[in-house]
């Protein structure tokens, strides 16, 4: 029985539910027919204020639009005045440094030539000190050389001197008594 309780319930409750539903079945579709015509008409409303707005917003965008050309127009003009303004300035300067480079290799290169004859000059003035310098060594060994040559001449000398019966002393006297 318990079992039947439950299905018996359910029912009921569904049979309550069919007689309030179907009684208000024919006021809920009148009133969703009200309902709905008001939606259509907001609906018709919000588009033709949307359409409106579409439309100022168009014609705003266009007058934004050409305002932003005729300006990007002006910017374009600007850029391309300083750009050449520029490029005439840095045409300017290259050719004043080209021109002071012109003249700093003319200097470089009359000073090259002026080094150059400067470092042959220092050459040959270290050349002549050198030889100098080597004449003046060779005359020291020729002189040193001469006074061995003079010593050995001089020790030869007192060696035969010492040798020679010409230096030694005659024999005393004899003695008187």
């Amino acid at each position: 029985m318990k079992k039947w309780m439950y299905v018996i319930s359910v029912g009921s409750m569904l049979t309550v539910f069919l007689f309030f539903y179907f009684a208000h079945l024919k006021d809920a579709e009148a009133h969703e027919k009200v309902r709905a015509e008001q939606l259509a008409q907001q609906q018709r409303e919000a588009a033709a204020k949307k359409a409106e707005a579409e439309e100022k917003a168009r014609q705003d965008a266009e007058k934004r639009a050409a305002e932003r050309a005729a300006e990007e127009a002006k910017k374009e003009a600007d850029r391309i005045a300083k750009w050449e303004a520029a490029s005439l300035e840095i045409q300017t300067a290259t050719n004043d440094y080209l021109a002071k480079g012109d003249q700093f290799q003319k200097q470089i290169n009359s000073l090259e030539l002026e080094l150059a004859a400067l470092r042959a000059n220092k050459e040959k003035l270290n050349r002549e000190a050198f030889d100098f310098a080597k004449q003046v060594e060779r005359a020291r060994i020729e002189k040193r050389a001469a006074e061995l040559e003079n010593q050995r001449m001089t020790e030869m000398i007192a060696q035969r001197a010492a040798a020679s019966t010409l230096v030694q002393l005659p024999p005393p006297p004899p003695a008187k008594s």
